[in-house]
């Protein structure tokens, strides 16, 4: 077993999220008996010792039949009423499936804001941290019902991504209708699955799409992204199908494994890189790129070449190459009115009072090349 399948098997405090399609159909809607197969698995877990917050999609898909709806409606208003009626169902469900282990769930909705803005984020954590000392599970969904196009996480997998690190879990395990990552369309049949996954070099190429299911918002694109993301700030995760569940929550040893980074971001680097939205972006010339990258260097006025967007000082900011690729996020010290005339300009051929880095490297973290 790889050391990455040990710490999922072993660790402590997990995140699991699981898809639309493998808890509801469009025709019937929530599928009990798939739901008490999660829990059953989840349960066997919480009785070896671990905590778990399970991040669960499936609001939208079991307000469908209520509501006579044949299949996933496309208009923002029809999706929150769907999930206004499903969020209740897919609650009661956890909770019978649950009861039967004697175990309490809390339900746990957010919406982007509460993970974008500071204060939220912190109180969000709070939570979390409450209902697992007191023995509750949290189960986490977006909070559809009030969601808009702006403010949308656009997928839960992001959701538990993000939660993962807001809760300091020490893996994180995706379930999807696909038991792993492949090297292109698992349908296609001429396709190998990718059991290890150590770096970027070992996904360079692969073409992923969305799920066939019609139900959900994600599919293997949002999935990779999510494990990328929590990859990247310290967390093992694990890409297996809802149906190995047991297995998945066992041993770990089916789906694809991806190995977490050596060090594990701070809260506030990784909201800045990771959980918070860019209002603009910093076009950086190559010695600009090689000094934030390579020698972890504030940036300087000097080494920007553009600037777009509509941004105040103390907004979060993209860093772009000269090949448009975002090579950094960070606070910019500068509303954007300001800055054109400052670009391109020594520190020293600049007013005393604008002699300032425009993006600290303490408020800097870069996403390499």
């Amino acid at each position: 077993m790889s050391e990455t399948r040990r710490a999922v098997s072993g660790a402590r405090r997990l995140v699991v999220k699981v898809g639309s399609s493998a808890l509801t159909t469009a025709g019937d809607g929530l599928d009990v008996r798939r739901l008490d197969a999660l829990v059953d698995a989840i349960a066997a877990r919480i009785s070896a010792g671990s905590q778990i917050v399970l991040v669960s999609s499936g609001a939208i898909g079991a307000g469908l039949a209520p509501l006579s709806l044949a299949k996933r409606p496309r208009d923002l208003a029809s999706q929150q009423a769907a999930a206004s009626v499903g969020q209740l169902a897919l609650a009661h469900a956890y909770g019978e499936s649950f009861g039967r282990y004697s175990l309490t769930v809390g339900q746990v909705l957010l919406t982007s804001d509460d993970v974008v803005r500071r204060a939220h984020y912190r109180n969000a954590q709070r939570t979390f941290s409450r209902l697992l000392a007191l023995g509750a599970v949290p189960v986490v969904n977006e909070n559809d019902t009030v969601a808009t196009e702006e403010i949308k996480f656009g997928d839960n997998d992001r959701l538990a991504a993000l939660v993962a690190h807001l809760v300091a879990a020490d893996a994180l395990v995706l379930l999807s209708d696909v038991d792993g990552l492949y090297d292109g369309d698992p349908r296609s049949g001429a396709t190998r699955r990718i059991d290890e996954v150590t770096g970027e070099a070992d996904v360079d190429g692969i073409t992923v799409g969305m799920s066939s299911s019609g139900l959900g918002t994600g599919g293997m694109v949002s999935k990779l992204a999510a494990a990328r993301t929590a990859a990247a700030a310290g967390i093992p995760v694990l890409l297996a199908g809802a149906t190995q569940a047991a297995d998945a929550l066992g041993e770990a040893e089916v789906g694809t494994a991806f190995a977490a980074a050596d060090s594990r971001l701070s809260a506030r680097r990784f909201w800045l890189g990771y959980a918070t939205d860019a209002r603009g972006r910093l076009h950086l010339d190559d010695g600009a790129v090689t000094a934030v990258l390579s020698r972890r260097r504030s940036l300087l006025a000097a080494g920007i070449t553009g600037v777009d967007g509509d941004f105040d000082a103390g907004d979060v900011v993209d860093l772009v190459d000269p090949a448009q690729r975002v090579v950094a996020r960070g606070v910019v010290a500068f509303d954007a009115v300001e800055l054109p005339e400052l670009i391109g300009r020594s520190s020293h051929d600049l007013p005393a009072e604008q002699r300032r880095e425009v993006v600290h490297a303490d408020d800097l973290v870069p996403f390499g090349r």
